[in-house]
């Protein structure tokens, strides 16, 4: 037997059995990795010095892709260079680390998501209310909770993970390190663990839900009262966006983590590990930018150079108010 003092490395899942094979996927994650860095990178450098998107909405957005960039160089780099060596060695700290910056990321998106809705709830139900709950210093304490009161969980369960006893090996069934796989690992008693696990982790993720419910409930609520075309029109682009990122979100979460065992299999592993993973961070950019004319206008000004100079001064004295 082998517990987790012997183990130095974990194995991480193949992307492909053949050379050409994992080079192909070498190529093309590697162009969907640096088509995520940039637009990301974009849509922060954007919101940041373009003055009239210093608004609540683009600040909750800011920190969403800052997420991505960071959740997406959690799990890509590490696969990349494993297809590109022909190798898929992680090492014990790495997989560590992993399992906590993956599981920290995902649970601050699922938080900002929350808050997200919370933006468009006033914006659209109670716009008059609108500078009051949201302010510069509201924002500001929203996304701290959203990024610290995860920490802790975050911490809790990875320690929780690597404190079990390993002696299935070191072959985790996934392309980076995730704790349902770890646990498959372990010899101990883990019913408890998962059980646990799987409690706190479906409350979390049930309260963040019906929060977003809710707020669309209203939402779509006030809406159709809005007796104005171009009103609703608006009211529609300022929340089919986000609306759109949350269903991704869930719904690709969803179905990796509760579809049936029957349907276990190395090759769907990846490909739903990827669809999770890989791409919501990739596609956010993408999916909040193509209804949205003030956004297209910031990137459009700032890839082509034409940011005013009243534009490019980004102080913080006139951050985040409409």
């Amino acid at each position: 037997m082998t517990n987790r003092s012997s183990i130095t490395h974990f194995l991480l899942l193949e992307s492909a059995d053949t050379r050409e094979l994992q080079l192909l996927h070498f190529w093309l994650f590697l162009g969907i990795y640096l088509a995520a860095l940039l637009s990301n990178g974009l849509i922060i450098t954007a919101i940041t010095c373009d003055y009239r998107l210093h608004t609540p909405m683009y600040f909750f957005l800011l920190n969403l892709s800052l997420v991505d960039l960071c959740s997406i160089s959690t799990t890509l780099p590490k696969a990349l260079a494993n297809s590109l060596l022909d190798t898929r060695a992680i090492s014990y700290a790495g997989c560590a680390a992993q399992v906590f910056l993956f599981l920290f990321l995902t649970s601050v998106e699922f938080c900002l998501l929350t808050v997200m809705a919370y933006d468009r709830y006033v914006a659209i139900c109670k716009p008059l209310h609108y500078r009051t709950l949201l302010g510069s210093k509201a924002c500001a304490k929203m996304a701290a909770a959203a990024w610290g009161c995860v920490f802790p969980y975050a911490v809790v369960h990875t320690v929780n993970t690597f404190s079990l006893t390993l002696c299935q090996g070191n072959a985790v069934d996934q392309f980076f390190c995730e704790i349902p796989h770890i646990l498959k690992l372990s010899c101990s008693d883990v019913y408890l663990r998962e059980a646990g696990i799987l409690v706190v982790n479906v409350c979390f993720a049930f309260v963040c839900f019906i929060f977003i419910v809710l707020s669309y409930v209203q939402i779509f609520r006030a809406v159709l009262r809005i007796p104005s075309e171009q009103g609703r029109h608006k009211a529609f682009s300022m929340s089919l966006p986000h609306l759109a990122v949350v269903s991704l979100y869930v719904s690709t979460g969803t179905f990796a983590y509760l579809k049936p065992p029957s349907l276990a299999s190395p090759s769907l592993n990846l490909v739903m590990s990827f669809l999770y993973a890989v791409l919501p961070p990739a596609v956010n950019p993408l999916i909040y930018s193509l209804r949205n004319k003030e956004l297209k206008d910031a990137l459009w000004k700032l890839m082509t150079g034409c940011f005013s100079e009243e534009s490019m001064n980004c102080q913080s004295s006139s951050a985040y108010h409409s």
